[in-house]
């Protein structure tokens, strides 16, 4: 119960000092231009995709994408992702992100909305946890902290690189 509450304060007064700051919007909305079809997953806030995007249609045009792989770490660091899930996002007062165990799903619509709508109202949503780990603080929304769905996509870009389990278990 302690390590939950600790997390819980941990991700608000993250979510404060990058709200008050205007730290955590990054590139500014609408200056990204793409010419294949991942152009329509990027362009609006990270609430406004999960609201306009049937459940399971999301899907990250970044994957493997050097250049947007880098740009995402600097976002995850940036929004102090590591305050709670480590540098290398291996866990810390919150689950780590690089093992096999995803508690709600490892997919790229399950992981946008977790991390949009946090892990209260994704269960909300219909989600329910498939796993568990040994750290098992609540995710805090950041939807509204994380400006553009496209930033968010670089930042699940460049956690997809910090995966350490069974590459046979890679469903992005």
């Amino acid at each position: 119960m302690k390590i939950k509450q600790v997390c819980i304060a941990a991700s608000f007064a993250t979510a404060m000092m990058l709200s008050i700051t205007g730290f955590a919007g990054g590139e500014s909305e609408g200056t990204l231009a793409l010419t294949d079809d991942s152009s329509a997953m990027v362009g609006m806030s990270p609430r406004e995709r999960v609201a306009s995007t049937p459940k399971g249609e999301l899907k990250n045009p970044y994957t493997d994408n050097e250049e947007m792989i880098s740009a995402g770490k600097d976002r995850y660091f940036g929004n102090s992702c590591n305050g709670c899930h480590g540098g290398g996002a291996g866990g810390g007062m919150c689950p780590p992100i690089s093992n096999e165990v995803f508690v709600y799903g490892s997919d790229d619509d399950t992981l946008f909305r977790l991390v949009t709508l946090g892990s209260d109202d994704l269960q909300k949503a219909g989600y329910y946890r498939k796993g568990m780990e040994g750290v098992v603080g609540p995710m805090p929304p950041y939807g509204d902290i994380i400006k553009t769905d496209d930033e968010l996509w670089k930042i699940i870009a460049w956690l997809r690189t910090q995966y350490k389990g069974d590459i046979k278990r890679r469903d992005w």
